[in-house]
């Protein structure tokens, strides 16, 4: 009932911008009590849904500029809708660094999660040798290498990459580039961990080499993309021209460059880099390698995305492609932060 009833007063506020409680508690009064409206009010501040202005008597609401960026969002509800029926933002929407800067991504709730889970891996990784580390680290690197290339449709099982990064042994019926997708993860991963500052301070230049690590002896384009590219499953359009592009990309960088939170850091670059677009094909590859490296270079727990499903994954991103909104992402990513803790570590 609780968040029926948030939805409720979000939808009234949105709808009757700079209301009192007292004009609130008079829609909803046959249904709650006027200390239910004010704790409610409390919460959605609290959750930057809504701002006030004034004090008092004279205190009125409004709908907060990021309430589209982190109210949460139903996936099945809203992908029940084909592509055409879906209301959307179908152009690049170059206001969207303005906003991510103004705004705290994480509630005080779940950043104590995160820091209490990152408490808990530093308290671990105490108790390990260097050699018991680097093997978990090493598992890890399989089941991020694995499930990254997965997402992306390779068909290995997460045993036949198990056995092809530590014995090269090739699985029967699998593609050859499959293989070297796998390949390039970990290679890369061993970069990284060799060269932990190495994306630090982040720069188009920086993701390129990343970029081109993950893609070698793979037939894609190593520079950032001259030409137009389509998003499967969305009228979602990323920007055309080389010069937007590289400007999208390094307003992406400067922004994690100046964002303070590590956790608000490896976020954006999982969803900026793929919103972007900036190669004709290993975007989203590249912003999970680049995300884990600023994780890595601050000493905090890396991510394998290990039990996300691949289909969620993609609706998550989608979300954030047509309407802006990183709510079901930053839960992915919260999920996925505290798997890694409780598993590797």
């Amino acid at each position: 009932m609780k968040e029926t009833k948030q939805i409720e007063i979000l939808n009234f506020i949105n709808n009757h911008a700079n209301c009192s409680s007292g004009v609130i508690f008079k829609e909803f009064a046959y249904s709650i009590s006027y200390a239910t409206v004010k704790r409610i009010l409390t919460q959605l501040q609290t959750d930057k849904f809504i701002i006030s202005e004034g004090k008092g008597k004279g205190t009125r609401y409004l709908i907060s500029p990021s309430y589209e960026l982190l109210y949460s969002i139903n996936l099945d509800s809203y992908f029940e809708k084909e592509i055409d029926e879906r209301h959307i933002k179908e152009n690049f929407n170059i206001e969207i660094f303005e906003l991510l800067d103004k705004t705290e991504i994480f509630s005080k709730t779940e950043l104590l999660k995160l820091t209490n889970l990152q408490t808990k891996y530093i308290d671990n990784i105490s108790q390990l040798s260097e050699l018991e580390y680097k093997k978990e680290l090493e598992r890890l690197a399989i089941d991020l290498s694995w499930k990254s290339s997965q997402i992306e449709g390779n068909t290995y099982s997460l045993l036949e990459t198990e056995r092809l990064l530590k014995d090269k042994e090739t699985a029967a019926g699998k593609t050859k580039e499959e293989a070297i997708m796998l390949l390039n993860h970990k290679d890369t991963l061993d970069f990284l961990v060799e060269n932990t500052d190495y994306l630090i301070p982040l720069s188009i230049s920086k993701i390129e080499d990343i970029h081109s690590l993950l893609i070698k002896d793979l037939a894609v384009d190593k520079h950032l993309r001259k030409r137009r590219v389509g998003i499967s499953g969305t009228n979602y359009r990323p920007l055309e021209s080389e010069f937007q592009i590289r400007e999208a990309l390094e307003l992406a960088c400067n922004l994690v460059n100046k964002k303070e939170n590590i956790f608000e850091k490896a976020l954006l670059v999982l969803v900026l880099i793929s919103y972007i677009q900036p190669f004709m094909d290993g975007n989203k590859r590249t912003a999970r390698i680049v995300s884990n490296a600023i994780l890595m270079n601050y000493k905090y727990c890396p991510i394998s995305f290990r039990t996300v499903d691949s289909i969620d994954y993609k609706k998550a991103m989608l979300l954030f492609y047509e309407q802006n909104n990183i709510s079901r992402f930053k839960e992915i990513f919260i999920n996925q932060f505290e798997f890694a803790v409780k598993t590797y570590f």
